[in-house]
């Protein structure tokens, strides 16, 4: 029997099955949805295991609302009339905790335009983060940060090489249990199968698989950075492709309902003048092993090119925190003023902020130019920080003497 990871969202899911008809689990495929739906379902019904089924659905969707509650309906977007059926279900029973939808993509606005306010809760569900598979000791707790708690931490027992491999085996639960040179090919193949069939899905509009393909590689290329449309335009050309602006959107907007690309907004126009602070924000991959993939690397590439490694395990801070933040009300953000000045990543919520800079390497004067950077932007807020660290790959987690606090990714935690 496969083991469960036990996963940041179970208390969340719950949460929301105490608090509405309805709960719909939304996130990438494979990152485990419907394992963790599952766990705390009474019956379950999957529409992507036999086109009869999705058939019988789309004639009479409430044909499968019958069973044991939670009735979880796996991959509901697959008969988007579900949505309906399963509103006027909970309108019907009054009653809280009936059914779980978990969804790989999320369909056309039209299909959805009932938002199920008041009736459906929405949970955000990511790749498994470092803390979830067993690879950090959690000892860090970000929510804890907002409150003033010390990190005090003598760090997991890793080197850059064991980071690197952690950045290529990506936090997908099935890879967990494979080689890492098996866990490479999966990525790979995860990526073949988005551009060859899953984009598809979304809304039932055929794209070139090889566009598809060389938008990725042109997003894996600038994960976790602010790249503009014209820049994928042109790596997309650099791939022997060519795609449109109208296009490009359309096609960026299929990979952001798969959940495949992501953003992270920018902040601080309610901080500072709009016209001083840089509004579009940073790109990302949902899991920096499907970036590497894209580019066809593995750790040795990255321990060679520290830069790019540098890049992605950004990116992997991000995915992180994304979910520890998701589990203390949060959300994560960037900043850059017009000046150039920046945080890689801030922590909000309410009237609260963490600045967060991240960097591969935790060498003093590496992190002392960081926690310099940071002294110095907070000092130009309205609102002080909550907050300030500097997240390492590797090392210790501690205060420093100037307050800024150092924390390895293995330590935190949500």
């Amino acid at each position: 029997m496969v083991t469960y990871h036990p996963r940041i969202v179970d208390a969340q899911l719950s949460r929301g099955l105490r608090a509405a008809g309805a709960v719909v689990v939304e996130g990438p495929k494979a990152c485990g949805k419907t394992t963790t739906a599952h766990r705390q379902a009474g019956s379950t019904v999957h529409l992507d295991a036999s086109p009869q089924l999705r058939a019988l659905a789309a004639a009479d969707p409430r044909v499968l609302l019958d069973g044991e509650t939670p009735r979880l309906i796996d991959e509901w977007q697959l008969v988007p009339e579900i949505w309906n059926a399963v509103r006027y279900e909970v309108d019907q029973r009054q009653a809280d905790g009936q059914f779980i939808l978990t969804g790989s993509a999320t369909p056309a606005d039209d299909i959805t335009r009932h938002t199920g306010a008041g009736r459906v809760a929405r949970v955000r569900m990511a790749p498994m983060t470092s803390y979830e598979a067993g690879h950090g000791t959690g000892a860090v707790s970000l929510a804890g940060l907002f409150a003033g708690d010390r990190p005090a931490s003598l760090g997991a027992d890793a080197d850059l090489a064991d980071i690197a491999e952690l950045v290529c085996r990506g936090g997908w639960p099935a890879n967990l249990r494979r080689d890492l040179a098996d866990a490479i090919n999966a990525n790979r193949d995860y990526l073949t199968t988005v551009a060859a069939a899953d984009i598809v899905t979304v809304d039932g509009v055929r794209r070139d698989p090889r566009k598809v393909s060389a938008l990725l590689y042109a997003l894996a290329r600038s994960n976790g950075t602010y790249v503009t449309d014209r820049t994928l335009q042109a790596d997309v050309n650099g791939r022997g492709e060519t795609l449109s602006p109208k296009t490009l959107g359309s096609y960026l907007d299929a990979l952001c309902r798969l959940w495949i690309a992501v953003e992270q907004p920018a902040w601080g126009q309610h901080m500072r003048s709009s016209a001083q602070v840089r509004k579009s924000p940073k790109r990302h991959l949902v899991d920096p092993s499907l970036a590497v993939a894209a580019l066809g690397a593995g750790p040795r590439a990255l321990l060679a090119d520290l830069e790019a490694f540098g890049q992605h395990f950004e990116s992997l801070v991000f995915r992180d925190l994304s979910v520890y933040a998701q589990a203390a009300g949060a959300g994560v953000h960037a900043y850059q003023d017009a000046g150039g000045a920046e945080i890689d990543a801030v922590v909000t919520r309410d009237d609260q902020w963490i600045g967060i800079e991240v960097k591969l390497g935790a060498r003093p004067e590496v992190v002392d130019v960081a926690a310099a950077g940071l002294i110095r932007i907070a000092r130009s807020m309205r609102t002080p920080p909550a907050a300030l660290a500097v997240v390492t790959a590797t090392g210790p987690s501690y205060r420093r003497d100037d307050g800024v606090d150092v924390i390895s990714i293995l330590d935190l935690g949500p």
